[in-house]
């Protein structure tokens, strides 16, 4: 369950994270992980370290309590140790479920919608009758200015053929088929013909349905039969989270170098951050998040987008 938070003041913060983790790695297992940053990883948790001009950040996670305390106890212990030349104080915030967190303030969210382009009539409408009809499903839908961003990464990639993962209404399919020259193609993969069925008209009334090939049954079944040589340009993955890390194996040697891979939901509203969660779905977004950072065929960002978006370009 828990996450907590420490601010550290002191102009020192670099070479601190350098000292813990110097000084730690003899003991467990403690890292570099970038310019100013590294990570601790304990036995019953984790404490990664950002060093900026005015402060240090610790933020330590645990499966319970009584493990998290004691990741603060070592790692402040260590670091009061190493502050001979100035007096720090480490006041750790009060420990938060992962699904506690706030990803996007509703305030952030409502300016950044206010600030794009508008979805339009056509958009705005299917939201609606997919909010009406689906009830609390309707949260599958991506939001308008997610939506927005699909579209501009399809034009920007320059892409021709494009493959979705996870269709629901077709919210997401319409904002990336129309984003696509006239001759461009979009694989459409979904296993519910009854949600997909209410993307249909919407998709003829933008006139983009001649683009879109909707293949209804499991997605795998779908890729595994596709040939195997690059042939895709964009490629967009919204869908059962549990399938993701198979989902991805089997895209990336689908995408033409060049071609450019997004991942919805990477966050899971922000329990992936918390080990305490650990469903399967939990476990096979760690396993993505994870193995798309480390993979070299990619360059890949992860943005606090909504519930965290990442994209990932083939070299």
């Amino acid at each position: 369950m828990p996450l907590s938070t420490a601010h550290v003041a002191t102009d020192r913060s670099a070479r601190y994270v350098k000292q813990l983790i110097s000084h730690m790695s003899h003991k467990v297992t403690a890292e570099l992980t970038g310019a100013g940053r590294g990570t601790v990883t304990f036995r019953y948790g984790t404490c990664s370290l950002t060093s900026t001009r005015q402060e240090l950040v610790l933020i330590a996670t645990a499966a319970d309590s009584d493990s998290l305390t004691d990741v603060q106890d070592v790692v402040t212990r260590h670091l009061l140790r190493f502050a001979t030349q100035e007096e720090l104080h480490v006041g750790w915030t009060d420990p938060i479920a992962g699904d506690a967190l706030e990803i996007v303030d509703p305030a952030v969210g409502d300016y950044v919608l206010a600030h794009c382009t508008p979805a339009g009539e056509l958009l705005t409408e299917l939201a609606v009758t997919t909010r009406e009809t689906t009830g609390r499903a309707a949260g599958m839908q991506v939001s308008a200015d997610e939506g927005a961003l699909l579209e501009m990464l399809v034009r920007l990639s320059g892409a021709r053929t494009a493959i979705e993962i996870g269709v629901f209404t077709g919210y997401s399919a319409l904002c990336i088929a129309r984003a696509l020259p006239a001759d461009g193609r979009l694989l459409a993969c979904d296993v519910s013909s009854q949600w997909t069925d209410m993307a249909r008209p919407f998709w003829a009334r933008a006139g983009v349905d001649d683009r879109i090939d909707l293949r209804i049954g499991p997605a795998l079944q779908t890729l595994r039969a596709l040939p195997e040589e690059p042939a895709f340009d964009f490629a967009f993955i919204d869908a059962d989270k549990a399938g993701y890390p198979a989902y991805y194996e089997e895209i990336v040697p689908r995408l033409n170098p060049g071609g450019l891979l997004v991942l919805d939901n990477v966050f899971l509203g922000g329990e992936v951050l918390d080990p305490a969660f650990q469903e399967e779905d939990h476990q096979a977004m760690r396993r993505v998040n994870q193995a798309v950072a480390s993979d070299d065929r990619l360059d890949c960002v992860m943005l606090p987008v909504r519930d965290g978006v990442t994209l990932a370009r083939k070299r």
